[in-house]
């Protein structure tokens, strides 16, 4: 595994997480009442000093009341402001030395405010759901909020039995006591803590396609009147998990999930091993399969493989926008040559001042990102080509699983798959603005 941290904060978010530390391990205990909007919950953090000794450091988390906080067990100085927790161990953690924080919180969970709305916890007509990214995480659970520092999580919801909880990762016990359901998921995969996923709701639980030996079990999770379309709209995923297989090498974690909640969402939101689909993108007619395509993609690119830090985020979505282009052509559509010339074609009417290696903080999901990074992705091809390039796809994933990497790390990567210098082809598309021409396959860059 090769981890490429930043070595300080996030240049985006430098409210958000603590390079000082990385945490092993969470384990949140959860009580949600959806009718109140009430939780409850008990964090217990495993986790690591980094070179230096620590006097004191921080979680963030949203504004809950904090019962019970614990580091080693001994009780320590503690603020809680601005969303940020603040804590001071009664006695300084060595470098290097292992410590666990214990917190108790409770509240009303809302999204927290970010320049794209609110995020993060939302409460719906029946339930709730969480879509992180890239902030969110906070409004639920306590956490060190860095995409660069991933651990494994253990969940434990309570919540009533009329309701279903689904979340990333294995289902280890769904346990009933009176009119109560408590369901405890495993996510054993190191994850960044946006892409801990969520949903709580009243679910019919579909299997999709036989994942048969070795295979990878697939799960929908819809509200009973959506099955019917459902069923076609997500009738070729199984396919897709193949065909993503092939091209990017084994799917990297034990299972795969999708949960369709009953209102509209923007966009689809990826968590590891589990996506979140709103009722508008399901409509048995496969007018949303693409989205169905970028979020399967993102369980590799994003999810197993991750960025360092936010100025990165186009080899979360400029990957899986490429993704959707190659199912498009390996499933009888457009090719990804043709999808490209209008990706192109769309990026020529736009303002070209973004550059893809550092977009900034409000432009992380401007759909210059995702085009222009497909399109970068479609310029590596034609300059590799098919074999070598999908070889250096492979390599990629196996040689980054569970760590996290940086724009100048793929560079490099890339390089090392061609014949030829790469350095103009990344000089151009992504520390430069103005829009290169458009590649064509089987033509030298």
């Amino acid at each position: 595994m090769a981890v490429q941290q930043s070595a300080g904060p996030d240049p985006y978010f430098p409210d958000n997480g603590d390079a000082r530390y990385r945490v092993h391990r969470y384990e949140l205990a959860l009580d949600y009442r959806p009718g109140p909007n009430r939780l409850a919950g008990t964090a217990r953090i495993n986790a690591i000093a980094g070179r230096a000794a620590l006097t004191e450091f921080q979680l963030n988390l949203a504004d809950f009341r904090i019962g019970r906080l614990r580091v080693d067990g001994r009780q320590p100085h503690w603020t809680h402001r601005g969303g940020r927790l603040r804590i001071r161990p009664a006695k300084a953690i060595r470098a290097g030395a292992a410590f666990t924080v214990e917190v108790h919180w409770s509240g009303n969970p809302k999204p927290v405010n970010s320049p794209w709305g609110g995020i993060g916890w939302e409460e719906l007509a029946d339930g709730a759901l969480v879509a992180s990214q890239p902030t969110g995480a906070p409004s639920w659970y306590p956490c060190n909020d860095r995409p660069a520092d991933k651990a494994s999580y253990q969940i434990s919801v309570t919540t009533p039995s009329a309701y279903a909880v689904v979340a990333g990762g294995r289902l280890l016990t769904r346990t009933t006591k009176a009119s109560t359901t408590t369901w405890v998921y495993e996510q054993s995969a190191p994850t960044s803590s946006y892409l801990v996923g969520l949903a709580i709701g009243k679910f019919q639980t579909v299997l999709l396609g036989d994942p048969g030996p070795g295979g990878v079990p697939q799960h929908g999770h819809i509200p009973a009147h959506l099955l019917p379309e459902f069923s076609r709209d997500f009738a070729r995923q199984p396919a897709m998990m193949e065909l993503f297989q092939e091209l990017f090498g084994p799917y990297p974690f034990d299972e795969y999930a999708v949960a369709v909640t009953e209102e509209e969402l923007d966009v689809p939101v990826e968590a590891q091993g589990l996506s979140l689909f709103g009722a508008n993108h399901v409509d048995g007619a496969r007018g949303s399969e693409r989205l169905v395509a970028h979020e399967l993609a993102h369980q590799w690119f994003g999810n197993c493989v991750s960025v360092a830090d936010w100025r990165h985020i186009w080899l979360n979505e400029g990957f899986a926008k490429y993704a959707e282009w190659l199912w498009s052509e390996r499933s009888g559509g457009r090719s990804a040559q043709q999808l490209a010339a209008t990706a192109h074609q769309l990026l020529t009417t736009l303002p070209q001042d973004l550059r893809l290696a550092d977009p900034g903080r409000r432009s992380l999901f401007d759909d210059r990102v995702y085009e222009r990074g497909g399109l970068t992705l479609h310029a590596v091809r034609c300059a590799l080509g098919d074999e070598a390039f999908f070889r250096m796809l492979r390599d990629w994933v196996r040689l980054h699983r569970s760590g996290t990497v940086t724009t100048a790390a793929f560079a490099e990567h890339v390089a090392r798959f061609a014949d030829a210098p790469t350095a103009g082809l990344f000089e151009a598309w992504v520390y430069g603005a103005k829009l290169p021409p458009l590649p064509v396959l089987g033509l030298a860059p």
